[in-house]
């Protein structure tokens, strides 16, 4: 007497998923190849670049020191100056060379609003390129 199973065994049916772990390895491994070999074709490119007088480096400064004091006075460099002469100044600056950096030094004590005014007459003067000067933190021990 045997003792089975009514249905009928199905056979195995073919796998109708794709396996994407090979499909990923090679797009990975071409990923490298392409970011190995992009930065040596553009160094391979070989020019010969004329010369010219005006490339060489000026010696305009590239930078200038804006500083307020928490009493609200402003400091362009070394010079103290009032309100009015720093925007007459600033705006030399700017027309001379729009491409200088003014790195601005404010004192924490200093209100927002005096910042603020301060940024809008460098923008003014056509000067784009501010910089916040910040002491380092303390690293904790």
């Amino acid at each position: 007497m045997a003792f089975g199973r009514l249905e009928k065994p199905e056979g195995s049916r073919p796998m109708s998923d794709i396996n994407m772990t090979p499909l990923i390895d090679v797009m990975l491994v071409l990923l490298v190849i392409f970011m190995i070999t992009a930065p040596l074709m553009t160094a391979s490119l070989r020019l010969d670049l004329p010369k010219s007088e005006a490339a060489t480096p000026s010696d305009a400064p590239t930078s200038v020191a804006v500083a307020i004091t928490p009493d609200g006075q402003l400091h362009l460099g070394e010079d103290e100056l009032d309100a009015k002469a720093f925007q007459q100044r600033i705006t030399e600056l700017g027309r001379a060379n729009p491409q200088l950096e003014v790195q601005l030094r404010a004192d924490r004590a200093v209100p927002y609003g005096q910042v603020a005014e301060l940024i809008g007459w460098v923008q003014a003067a056509g000067l784009n390129r501010i910089a916040f000067v910040a002491q380092a933190a303390a690293s904790a021990p």
